[in-house]
């Protein structure tokens, strides 16, 4: 049996509990099925980033004639040579983990699906591997439904949508959440004609406000509360067959359909059976506040642990479970700060902290601020027509509990309420500060303006 001081499992947000450690001295094997650097940089975030942001330069020339500014032909987009580019820097920078992982003597790289015979000893290509200290980071993958019809047909998940061969002339796209939105929105850009389908709401877990200013502005058209029947496939050709929330009787063929209805843990070929480690009803690791598993010794964090699916918040763990197990050397509960997100579609929109629908459910006490992007002078400049930022302010504390956008670089706007919140700066500081002007961050002051009025007529000042 090989011995470590250090095991990881899953090289995605796992990667700072390789490198870090190793050089305080601390031997490491580090595990990976697929490619190194996990979905957020194989099959997620950084690719579908880079295959989004050229429809951003095309919708800007798309919407220029109301300025009016003119382009004597409209925008092409040479979209293999964007997906070439798009692999070629993922693969490039995927392959040079295990390079830097082999220059390093303290680290040892095994390619290969690692499962647990025991609590603190795994298996993997034929040997066994024990730890002091053993970290889960296996992260999650597409959650296919049971449609009639689906099953065996060539349809896409992310992974395919973001490596496709040539750019469809249709797609249809189950789902309505961050990954089938930013997808869908990216195909629209490039000129496919894309409709989506979701059995329930649009976006169902952000604030309602947003909610419907995105469905009035919609990138591309989607069919809410609607009943899929079955999915045919005949001829290089899926037919979508249902009912549309009215009980309409529906039917349409598509060049391509992707899959995004959601994700579910990669924790079912794990060998678990075989630790005290649990599960929830879901198939999440649990663990404890300090990212502990029932298997002493045996930490799990990032998205197989079901409390956030970003990257970044996957980092702050496992930055988290460094410092305090190797720097500090005392076991530490994790305390979160407000983690913020976004959903980078067109229009973008980004949220931190509470919703409108939560506070409301919680009974806390709050005062709302809302200003329209249009009502700025930077909205003005860019004639603005979507868009509005929401803050929500404790009526007691009159701090920020909730901050919501949808507009032009809400992902880069929300960045100056995440501080705040860290900070827990009250409404006045937030009003003290001088933005410049113009830009766009005065939409967030003159929310806070508003919030402010509606504190003078209820405590007269």
């Amino acid at each position: 049996m090989k011995e470590y001081d250090i095991i990881v499992i899953g090289t995605g947000g796992g990667t700072k509990l390789v490198t870090p450690p190793s050089k305080l001295g601390l031997k490491v094997a580090a595990f990976e099925k697929e490619s190194p650097g996990g979905t957020c940089l194989n099959r997620g975030c950084i690719p579908s980033k880079m295959l989004i942001y050229p429809t951003e330069i095309i919708r800007h020339s798309e919407e220029s004639s109301k300025f009016p500014v003119h382009f004597d032909t409209k925008p092409r987009a040479e979209f293999t040579s964007i997906v070439k580019r798009v692999s070629e820097t993922v693969d490039a920078d995927s392959n040079s983990i295990p390079v830097a992982y082999d220059k390093n003597p303290n680290i040892d790289y095994y390619p290969y699906y690692a499962r647990f015979v025991s609590d603190n000893i795994i298996e993997a290509n034929g040997e066994e591997f024990t730890a002091k200290h053993i970290f889960i980071t296996v992260g999650t993958r597409p959650f296919i439904p049971d449609i009639q019809g689906l099953d065996g047909t060539p349809y896409w998940t992310s992974r395919e949508a973001l490596r496709p061969d040539a750019l469809p002339k249709s797609l249809a796209v189950i789902g309505a959440g961050y990954i089938a939105l930013e997808l869908g929105s990216a195909y629209h850009g490039y000129g496919t004609t894309v409709e989506g389908f979701t059995r329930g709401e649009i976006l169902s877990l952000v604030d309602s406000e947003i909610r419907e200013e995105f469905k009035k502005h919609p990138p591309y058209p989607i069919n809410d509360h609607f009943q899929i029947q079955k999915i045919g496939f005949e001829n290089n050709t899926f037919v979508l067959t249902g009912k549309d929330k009215n009980g309409n009787q529906y039917s349409k063929s598509f060049e391509k359909l992707l899959i995004a209805t959601g994700i579910r843990p990669n924790t079912d070929d794990l060998g678990l059976e075989h630790t005290k480690i649990q599960l929830n009803e879901r198939g999440f690791i649990k663990v404890d506040e300090y990212l502990e598993t029932n298997s002493s010794n045996v930490f799990a964090f990032g998205d197989v642990i079901g409390r956030y699916f970003f990257r970044h918040t996957a980092n702050f763990e496992g930055e988290h479970l460094f410092q305090t197990l190797f720097v500090d050397r005392k076991k530490t509960k994790i305390d979160y700060p407000p983690v913020p997100g976004a959903v980078f579609t067109h229009p973008q929109i980004a949220s931190v902290g509470a919703t409108e629908e939560e506070l409301i459910e919680k009974k806390i006490p709050y005062w709302k601020g809302v200003n329209r992007y249009s009502s700025s002078a930077m909205g003005m400049a860019r004639m603005s027509e979507v868009g509005f930022v929401k803050v929500l302010i404790d009526k007691k504390t009159e701090t920020i509990l909730g901050a919501h956008i949808i507009g032009d670089e809400a992902s880069d706007m929300i960045h100056q309420l995440v501080l705040a919140m860290n900070l827990k700066a009250n409404l006045d500081q937030m009003l003290r500060m001088i933005y410049i002007h113009p830009a766009l961050p005065e939409i967030t002051r003159n929310a806070f303006r508003k919030v402010k009025e509606e504190r003078i007529k209820e405590k007269g000042y």
